[in-house]
């Protein structure tokens, strides 16, 4: 027969399981609300649409989003004198979120393309780029002959509802297309010989070579394309977009700009 407790015993106990009680609930309850958390519109708080995978314009380093369009959207947030918060979404639900007043811009590393204008408005341009390509050094040789050559390629990696998907689509549709969910697991790919090449940002791709040049990646540094990245809007929106054009436009932010755009992008024209 099990001994019984005495009254010190079961004070114990349960101060105990009450505690235990509180910390379970304590948690479940933060895990429920950073799930959920939704930024009301608020015309003191600029709310910015992020998809934080895609150095070195937008990433984390620790918990900090950091990278060019982070710059960026500091100033931007100073410059109309309101509070800078962060959205993180996934890429293809950037554009949704806007659309549903989640989010009041994007600034994601997005390319203006004429799709996209069909739903939202975008500034202009704030840098010059296009898609480029990431392969194995010992495949140099082999792409050397420029953008022909990447028919002869047996698969072709491209992140979902991208610029380079589309990319891919149209300029080599009888190549074997794999698609990822993010740059890291394309490059990883790439050195795994799973695939040939991963088309992406000109930015990003320099970098993931950058990175991974132990690994013996490096990049087809001829541009594929040109195109315009730039910030989207939505399109009722008008002092937001007009503001935003006067932030990149202000001769007085030129200089800092520049500085911005060149620490993160050296090669940025």
């Amino acid at each position: 027969m099990p001994k019984k407790l005495s009254i010190k015993q079961r004070l114990v106990l349960i101060f105990f399981i009450v505690g235990v009680s509180l910390i379970t609930g304590c948690v479940s309850t933060g895990q429920k609300a950073a799930e959920s958390v939704v930024i009301a519109p608020d015309k003191n708080i600029l709310r910015v649409g992020v998809t934080p995978n895609a150095p070195p314009l937008i990433f984390k380093q620790g918990n900090k989003i950091v990278g060019l369009e982070a710059d960026f959207a500091r100033e931007l947030a100073k410059y109309l004198d309101k509070s800078l918060r962060f959205v993180e979404l996934e890429w293809q639900d950037q554009i949704p979120a806007l659309l549903e007043n989640r989010i009041d811009i994007i600034m994601s590393g997005m390319t203006r393309t004429p799709l996209r204008e069909v739903r939202i408005a975008f500034t202009s341009r704030y840098l010059e780029s296009g898609q480029m390509a990431l392969i194995r050094r010992e495949d140099a040789a082999r792409f050397s002959t420029g953008i022909f050559s990447l028919h002869t390629s047996s698969a072709i990696g491209v992140i979902k509802n991208t610029f380079g998907e589309y990319f891919v689509d149209e300029r080599y549709s009888s190549v074997k297309k794999e698609i990822f969910s993010t740059p890291r697991a394309a490059t990883k790919a790439v050195i795994d010989k799973k695939i040939d090449m991963f088309i992406y940002d000109a930015p990003m791709i320099l970098y993931l070579a950058s990175e991974n040049e132990n690994q013996g990646l490096t990049a087809l540094f001829a541009l594929l394309t040109r195109e315009d990245l730039a910030w989207g809007v939505r399109k009722d929106n008008t002092d937001l977009l007009n503001s935003a054009n006067s932030f990149l436009q202000n001769p007085n932010n030129e200089k800092m700009l520049k500085k911005m755009t060149q620490y993160w992008v050296p090669f940025a024209r």
